[in-house]
Order: C-alpha cells, then sequence, then structure tokens
C-alpha cells in the first residue's frame, strides 16, 4: 500500500492490452497514428484547438510558460505553485522567466489585489508581466467556478495570457460534478496530467491554440521530449481520459474516511473540511517519532511520506479496506509507543 502519491500508480490492465497493440509511428515526423488521435481527441474533448503529448507534467507546464513567454519575461503564480516551487526552476533556468510568486489563500486561491499589485509598470526597468498560472486543484483543494471566471476578467482586464496547470483538474472536475470543460473554458493554455490519479504509467498533454502549440512542439524537441514511437504510451494516455475518470470519485470518498480515522487518533490532527479531493494533510504531535513509525508502517507493506503535516495520496491502487489497515497499524504503534 503506497500513499506517498497518486503519481505511484499502475496501468490497468486495459492500458497494458492497449500499449502491447498500439499502432505506432515516428512522432517527430508527425507519423505516429495512435499519438497523433489522442492529440486531437484531446484538444476537442477539452476546448482547444490543438494538444501536444508530453512525458510529464513537468516538461508540459515548462512548454506553456516558454511557449507564452519571452526571456525577461515575468509570470504570476502562487507560492505553492508546482511550477514554481517543484519543478527545478525550469522557467528560470531554462527559459530565463522571471517568476512572481504570490501567497496562495487558504483556500488555495490567489488574491486579485496581490495579483494586481504586482504586475509589472511598462517601464525598462522591470521584467514584462505576460501570464497568470493558475493550479487546480492545488493542494487537494478546488478553485472554484466563480473564481476561474473572475480569473479569466482579470487576465483580459491587465492584458495576460492565463495558463492551468491542470496535473489533478480531473479531480477538481469530479468534486464539482461538472464537464471538464466547464473548468478548461475559462484558460488560454491547460496541461493534463495522465499519470497521477488517472493511472496511466506516463504522459501529460498540453492543450492550447494551435500557433502556441506549434512553438510548444518546437521547443519540445529543443529540450530533448520529442519522442519516436510513442503511440504506445499514448493508448494508456486515451484509456486514462476514457475509463479512469468517474472512478476517481471513490479516491475521494477514500480521502475523507481516512482524513475522519487520522483525526481520531491521537497525535494526529486533521481538518476534515479541507479534504475536498484525494490528498490528506495530517499534522503530526512533534512528540511522534516519525521515522519510527514509517518503519513499523514499512514493516506492514505501507508505505508513506514525510514532513509535517504529513501528506497521504489516494489513488487507483489503494482500496478501501487498504484504509482501515493504514489506520490500525498508525494506532497500533500509538499504542505501543
Amino acid at each position: 500500500m503506497d500513499f506517498r502519491s497518486d503519481t505511484v500508480t499502475q496501468p490497468t490492465q486495459a492500458m497494458r492490452q492497449a500499449m502491447a497493440t498500439a499502432m505506432v509511428g515516428d512522432d517527430v515526423y508527425g507519423d505516429d497514428p495512435t499519438i497523433n488521435e489522442l492529440e486531437a481527441w484531446a484538444a476537442q474533448r477539452h476546448g482547444f484547438e490543438a494538444a501536444l503529448f508530453t512525458s510529464s507534467g513537468t516538461q508540459a507546464n515548462l512548454l506553456a510558460l516558454m511557449s507564452h513567454c519571452e526571456r525577461g519575461d515575468e509570470y504570476l503564480c502562487g507560492q505553492q505553485a508546482h511550477n514554481y516551487k517543484f519543478e527545478g526552476g525550469g522557467a528560470a533556468v531554462l527559459g530565463s522567466i522571471q517568476p512572481q510568486p504570490i501567497e496562495n489563500e487558504p483556500d488555495g486561491t490567489l488574491c486579485f489585489k496581490k495579483l494586481a499589485q504586482a504586475i509589472k509598470p511598462d517601464d525598462i526597468h522591470f521584467a514584462q508581466t505576460k501570464l497568470l498560472s493558475l493550479e487546480n486543484t492545488i493542494n487537494g483543494k478546488v478553485l472554484p467556478l466563480e473564481y476561474l471566471q473572475q480569473a479569466r476578467e482579470f487576465a483580459d482586464q491587465h492584458q495576460l495570457q492565463l495558463h492551468l496547470d491542470g496535473a489533478r483538474v480531473y479531480n477538481a472536475a469530479v468534486a464539482l460534478n461538472v464537464d471538464i470543460k466547464a473548468i478548461s473554458c475559462h484558460f488560454d493554455s491547460m496541461t493534463v496530467c495522465l499519470s497521477k490519479g488517472l493511472a496511466a504509467p506516463i504522459g501529460s498533454l498540453l492543450l492550447g491554440p494551435k500557433t502556441f502549440i506549434q512553438k510548444a512542439r518546437r521547443i519540445r524537441k529543443m529540450l530533448g521530449g520529442g519522442m519516436r514511437q510513442a503511440g504506445i504510451l499514448a493508448a494508456a494516455g486515451k484509456i486514462a481520459l476514457t475509463e479512469q475518470v468517474e472512478r476517481l470519485a471513490i479516491d475521494h470518498a477514500n480521502a475523507k474516511k481516512l482524513a475522519l480515522g487520522l483525526d481520531k487518533i491521537t497525535g494526529f490532527q486533521v481538518n476534515v473540511e479541507h479534504v475536498q479531493t484525494n490528498i490528506v494533510f495530517a499534522k503530526v504531535a512533534p512528540t511522534l517519532d516519525m521515522a519510527a513509525l514509517k518503519h513499523h508502517l514499512h514493516e506492514c507493506g505501507i508505505l508513506i511520506g514525510t514532513g509535517n503535516p504529513l501528506r497521504f495520496v489516494l489513488h487507483n491502487d489503494i482500496q478501501t479496506e487498504d484504509i482501515d489497515v493504514l489506520l490500525q497499524q498508525i494506532t497500533t504503534f500509538i499504542q505501543q509507543n
């Protein structure tokens, strides 16, 4: 049982079969029929002109930033944004793009007043602010549809492009009980990770206008992201989007169950109301020996992460009964120590 992340999901049997029989070609030449079919289908499904299959969400976000911004430009994002905090500084290192992070509000949103104050004036002393990048979900929290509409209006008012890091955007759509287009319609570009809760082994999609995707495709090649017979991966990605979306509700229910259970254990504190999708954060008492707990769980075949708060992520390979086992083993450890 691996609660560290939803990136650990194993491909489903249907994915393995599709990968084994996928028609393939050289994608750099544009000859892979399975890649081409996924990109065309995904663009239409999400309401964009074009799509690009990439090796990872980090690559897809970097391509988006480098396609929206030129060297010396700036993008606005949250302090907790993955493409600012957890992607190796790629925008700055590889794109020469300056990030301007804004503190996330408790609900994951960004304050428009603070964003407006961070936009640089048209002056040769400053980087040019070109883009606002949001993330949905953000630490498991869902950005409300009303907020997305306000973000669109803000971007238009300030002549900014609007990008969505949609690594877990389908978790957001399922939690809101809306079609994915109710979210994607507000953005100029968007990424979708196929290898988290949707359980594909590899890959993310970047979606946007045709000229934007053409530029991103060129940069992808420059960064070494041009793949050859990648239809093997795209075949799994298509199944992720067509067969794995609705079951995300199970992960959300399991997360709520875990949150309620952890909150009842001595030494753990969970704000259950903040658990909206598949991620649970638990504050752990400083007197609890986390290294010993992690070792105990590992001996029981259970993997958890590190840190305080401690993050648990629910996914396709975690069953409801696994949560009962985790809670029991944590309780046993507490009682014995």
